[in-house]
């Protein structure tokens, strides 16, 4: 008779368990099918609930705060914590006022963040049962945008088209337009000489926001090429202050005496003609300017640098404003629906300042700006054919650094598709007096 030890049994009864577990994760293995389920997800809720409220027009911060059931000792501490970094007398009507509210327990107020500017937050916060301020900058980053295109039809939409400028709100690329027209606008009229196949590159350097906004920037380098003829701007600081301005690859600048234009991209209804059919009298007679048409109220600047001799009414030019230049010039400019602030005559006026409003006062038949160019004893010129003078090249001191940092920036601008351009040589030796000397003085 045979007989089993307890320990024998044991073992064989071990060896059946583990033989069942590994059929059993055999056939788990076999199906595909996991033995145990997923897990449904958790969605937590936020730890605060945000107010954000715009300040109305003669509305206060503690107006705010009381509107929204704040405390009363929590409004003079959130008030006194808020005076350590900015005066809520002076905050501006729409200024953004968050309250961050607790969700649980007492839903008490846990901070409040005041955007003083798009840049600027004032963030106020509990420091136990007291309230502390911190003051906080957005963080922007600096880039460097290299863009080119060609023109199909307008300037307008080709920038705002351009696929390197996808990334940016409409608004800053009319402002990236805007640049470039105030850059070539001695060059070119963006209203009238725009054709199809034109092409354009330019070096941008920019300050961005998180929100892929402009914070600031300005042009570097830029080029246009108008009928084939190329156009090139960089820009160059000679005296090292932040007030540059910009030059041709030859140093010579790209401002003239008299901006080409008194409106920005505006249509030309009317040019100078000795013979024209008056549109209001129905008989022939000179027209001496351009006529700009443009919305009422649409700033016009001065062409250039002079006096105001004359602001006032003037029989068929309505409002009209005449300003006389260095060298015998003169420019007129009528219909005007208002005067700009400090426009009278013997007032001191600066190119590009506005000096009226457009408008249809006097004989006019739809708001636009008439414009004249008179020389001398009053010969009257064509706006839009006069060669302008120039104004002053790069200055002799300065002409070491410029050939550095213009052969840096046209290497930039040339390192995009488009014309050959040729590159200044190295730098003279500053301290030879003679060099530069051909390039412009002081």
């Amino acid at each position: 008779m045979s007989r089993f030890s307890l320990k024998g049994l044991s073992g064989l009864a071990g060896l059946a368990l583990v033989l069942a577990l590994v059929a059993v994760a055999a056939r788990a293995l076999g199906s595909g099918r996991p033995e145990v389920g997923l897990l449904a997800p958790v969605r937590a809720a936020p730890a605060e609930q945000l107010d954000t409220v715009r300040l109305a027009p003669g509305q206060t911060f503690g107006q705010v705060l009381q509107r929204a059931s704040v405390g009363w000792s929590d409004q003079n501490a959130l008030l006194l914590a808020f005076r350590e970094q900015a005066n809520p007398r002076r905050m501006r009507d729409g200024t953004l006022i968050t309250l961050r509210w607790l969700r649980h327990g007492d839903r008490g107020l846990r901070g409040v963040d005041v955007s003083l500017n798009p840049d600027t937050t004032v963030r106020l916060f509990r420091d136990g049962v007291d309230w502390s301020s911190a003051l906080k900058n957005t963080p922007v980053r600096r880039d460097t945008l290299f863009v080119a295109g060609t023109v199909r039809n307008l300037l307008w939409n080709a920038i705002i088209e351009d696929p390197d400028l996808a990334g940016f709100p409409a608004s800053d690329r009319a402002l990236i337009i805007h640049w470039m027209d105030q850059v070539f606008q001695w060059q070119i009229d963006f209203s009238r000489q725009v054709r199809e196949g034109d092409e354009y590159r330019f070096v941008l350097e920019l300050e961005i926001r998180p929100d892929s906004t402009l914070r600031s920037g300005h042009l570097v380098a830029a080029e246009y090429v108008n009928q084939g003829t190329p156009y090139r701007a960089v820009w160059f600081d000679p005296n090292g202050d932040g007030s540059g301005t910009f030059y041709d690859e030859d140093g010579k600048s790209v401002r003239r005496a008299f901006l080409m234009k008194p409106l920005e991209f505006r249509r030309i209804s009317s040019g100078v003609n000795p013979n024209r059919l008056h549109p209001v009298h129905g008989y022939r007679r000179p027209h001496n300017g351009v006529d700009y048409a443009a919305r009422t109220g649409t700033p016009v600047m001065a062409t250039a640098d002079g006096a105001v001799v004359y602001a006032g009414w003037k029989g068929e030019f309505g409002n009209l404003v005449e300003i006389r230049h260095p060298n015998g010039w003169l420019t007129r400019y009528g219909h005007l629906n208002g005067f700009g602030p400090g426009i009278r005559g013997g007032a001191r006026v600066r190119q590009g300042q506005t000096i009226g409003y457009v408008g249809m006062t006097g004989t006019a038949t739809g708001p636009h700006l008439h414009y004249e160019m008179r020389r001398g004893n009053g010969r009257v010129l064509n706006p839009l054919a006069v060669r302008l003078p120039p104004g002053d090249p790069v200055p002799a001191r300065s002409w070491g650094r410029w050939v550095q940092e213009s052969r840096q920036r046209l290497s930039l601008l040339a390192s995009m598709p488009g014309p050959p351009i040729q590159v200044l040589a190295e730098a003279p030796d500053a301290d030879d007096p003679e060099q530069g000397s051909a390039q412009g003085g002081d």
